[in-house]
């Protein structure tokens, strides 16, 4: 049996994968910069229990987070300690990414969800990447950037008096509650990529709202995507938000001069076929 799991910070999904065919089971998180581990230690013990098999031919494991080689030498003696294992494999989301919609070919990948983020996969690992930033400094393109520049346009008075009563009769939009979503919320990032969907609802109908969520993505462009090699590359886009917006992204590429290849909401089904080679 073969196992490959593909694991934010909400779930995790394990798929198990043996000549009977594939079975799916989603659990809680990973991520291994911002959940205790011993949390996500337990999330894997559910995880490997529920194989059901004292022997894994391969275990590829892809978290949220910062994957240090003390993450891995940490990870592999639980996971060795409990069962069997021939390959075993934990790499982070980004790798996930790319090994996704690129495989053992090169290209450029883009991650467009709450977050963003981007690297050149050159077959076999990331030889290049602009670093994301996350939500505070960086993350432009991603629906927690969207978020927290409709918040800053509102709280200052400069969003278009429809799209405003019409945020105010769904939300708690005082100032107190907008400062306690982004400020108090324990997970803030989350909170400001929730208000993507319900801007792009407002995509076709709101010339405010297209000019924010397409310079949203222009800025991802010129900041990030610009400064690789797009006239040889197209890119391939991972993530729910970027899948959402599929032809807004497709068409602002294409004005910028790129190319753009495979959409994915999620990395799993990819991550199953390159293992499954």
């Amino acid at each position: 049996m073969t196992v490959v799991v593909e694991a934010g910070a909400t779930k995790s999904d394990w798929r198990y994968l043996d000549d009977t065919g594939e079975r799916r089971v989603l659990l809680p998180g990973i991520n291994v910069s911002t959940i205790s581990m011993e949390r996500n230690l337990e999330v894997m013990a559910e995880g490997l229990s529920a194989a059901g098999v004292p022997h894994l031919d391969g275990l590829y494991l892809y978290v949220a987070g910062i994957v240090t080689a003390q993450v891995r030498d940490e990870v592999s003696a639980f996971v060795r300690a409990r069962i069997s294992v021939g390959d075993f494999d934990i790499q982070d989301d980004l790798v996930a990414a790319a090994r996704s919609v690129c495989g053992r070919s090169e290209g450029i990948v883009a991650i467009l969800g709450t977050g963003s983020n981007a690297c050149f996969w050159d077959g076999s690992g990331v030889s290049f990447r602009v670093r994301s930033g996350g939500y505070v400094i960086g993350d432009e393109g991603g629906g927690a950037c969207l978020g927290k520049l409709f918040l800053g346009d509102y709280i200052k008075g400069l969003v278009p008096s429809d799209v405003a009563d019409d945020y105010a009769a769904s939300h708690d939009a005082s100032y107190e509650g907008i400062v306690a979503l982004v400020y108090r919320s324990e997970a803030p990032a989350g909170a400001l990529g929730s208000l993507a969907p319900w801007l792009l609802e407002r995509y076709g109908t709101s010339s405010y709202v297209r000019e924010l969520i397409d310079g949203n993505f222009q800025s991802f462009i010129r900041r990030s995507l610009l400064r690789y090699d797009v006239a040889r590359y197209p890119v391939g886009v991972v993530g729910g938000w970027g899948s959402a917006c599929r032809e807004i992204i497709t068409r602002l590429c294409a004005e910028a001069g790129i190319q753009t290849g495979t959409f994915a909401a999620q990395p799993i089904d990819g991550l199953v076929r390159f293992h499954s080679v």
